[in-house]
């Protein structure tokens, strides 16, 4: 049985080491424990990790900037793949955006990754083609 239970700070390492050894989840220092915990506690009951007995199956970060939802390293065990997990992730983030009055999300999907683009895909999202994503990043807090 898989438990579904919000993302909780004793669960970074756990879930750290899920993403780093993920294929197509790219780390940077806005993943570091300090920063996600700002994060959590910045969104409190948007992320959500997925476990079997005691071990770490699956992660997702959820959050808002009030006006639109994102979602960031939804992440499941290749051995736990194809048994809804992350669909539930993904709609457990959805909920508790929604309760909060958010009601539009956005992710993003490295653009050669085509098993996360695939799934995300399935699950009922739609690749955007006109927007492009443009990003700067501060030369003080570089790989941020």
């Amino acid at each position: 049985m898989t438990d579904i239970t919000p993302f909780q700070p004793s669960d970074y390492e756990e879930a750290i080491a899920l993403w780093q050894r993920t294929e197509g989840v790219t780390l940077r220092s806005a993943d570091s424990c300090e920063a996600v915990l700002q994060y959590l506690k910045r969104n409190p009951g948007s992320s959500f990790v997925a476990r079997e007995q005691d071990t770490l199956v699956a992660a997702v970060l959820g959050g808002h900037d009030g006006r639109r939802g994102y979602l960031h390293h939804l992440a499941v065990a290749p051995t736990h793949r194809g048994r809804g997990i992350g669909r539930a992730l993904a709609e457990r983030v959805l909920t508790a955006l929604g309760t909060q009055g958010i009601h539009k999300c956005h992710l993003m999907v490295r653009a050669d990754n085509a098993d996360a683009l695939a799934f995300w895909a399935h699950i009922g999202w739609a690749q955007r083609a006109d927007l492009v994503i443009m990003s700067r990043t501060d030369p003080i807090a570089a790989n941020a």
